[in-house]
């Protein structure tokens, strides 16, 4: 299907555009949301018409975006989740779980804005892209810990795993060593003999 697109949309064109794309994408998404037209020749004299007013209200949302970009560009956020030993959390982390963090604290995102290419499933610090607007895209953190101590710990930039880790080998190593110092595998044999 034909479509004058009403935005840009990456991959596809500019506004003003008269691209081609699958009738299922022009029904169920472009055009309920009003991103674009279908290119016919009503249309066309409708979207030349009214071309400036179009462009002026893309204009002000791009810059609306912007302002709220400058805001919310760099900042981090803590999400506490449980996780097991090596890090890998029970469940995972989408995009209405990142839309839910940032409008907690203040931001205003939706959560099809949150340009996550697969879930997120492993504790860390992790880059998330937000796209606020076809043009305008920003890029927040998110600190994934299984406690308020862990998140602390992670900011720091303390790979927590691997200290987990470091911390059982160096305690099974001082067990180790007490068994040995203590004469293990030697004991009194009171009253037997043997």
């Amino acid at each position: 299907m034909k479509v004058i697109l009403l935005e840009r949309l990456e991959g596809w064109g500019a506004l003003g555009d008269v691209v081609t794309v699958k009738d299922g994408y022009a029904r169920n998404f472009l055009l309920p949301r009003q991103k674009a037209l279908r290119a016919n020749a009503a249309n066309l004299k409708v979207f030349d018409a009214q071309r400036a007013d179009i462009e002026a209200r893309n204009a002000k949302a791009k810059e609306a975006a912007g302002v709220a970009g400058e805001k919310l560009d760099g900042t981090s956020y803590i999400m506490i989740r449980q996780a097991g030993e090596s890090g890998q959390l029970y469940g995972s982390v989408a995009g209405r779980d990142v839309a839910d963090a940032v409008n907690a604290e203040g931001g205003k995102i939706e959560r099809s804005m949150v340009a996550l290419d697969k879930p997120i499933k492993t504790l860390g610090l992790h880059e998330v892209k937000v796209r606020l607007h076809s043009e305008v895209t920003v890029t927040v953190t998110l600190n994934i810990a299984r406690s308020q101590d862990e998140a602390e710990r992670q900011a720091r930039g303390e790979n927590v795993i691997n200290a987990q880790f470091e911390e059982e080998r160096e305690a099974a190593e001082q067990a180790a060593a007490d068994m040995l110092e203590g004469g293990a595998g030697t004991h009194e044999m009171s009253g037997y003999d043997a």
